[in-house]
């Protein structure tokens, strides 16, 4: 699964992790993606999502048929 947020957009940040002795080596800082299935009243079905938690949060707090609506008009396929 990639580590992208279908709500949210956020991707993978990159950086180092250092060491004691302070060498540096690269590493990847992963969003929290989940898959989550909700029920959209308006199509009469359930979608899967790719979601952060602050994705899950901003659906909590918007509502899903207005999150759907925003990623139905970005042309995202549900």
């Amino acid at each position: 699964m990639a580590a992208v947020c279908q709500v949210t957009g956020a991707v993978p940040g990159f950086g180092h992790t250092i060491s004691h002795s302070h060498r540096r080596t690269k590493r990847r800082f992963d969003p929290n993606v989940q898959k989550k299935t909700y029920f959209v009243p308006s199509l009469g079905r359930n979608i899967k999502l790719n979601v952060s938690a602050k994705g899950i949060k901003v659906i909590d707090a918007r509502g899903i048929e207005s999150v759907v609506k925003d990623l139905l008009a970005k042309g995202v396929k549900l």
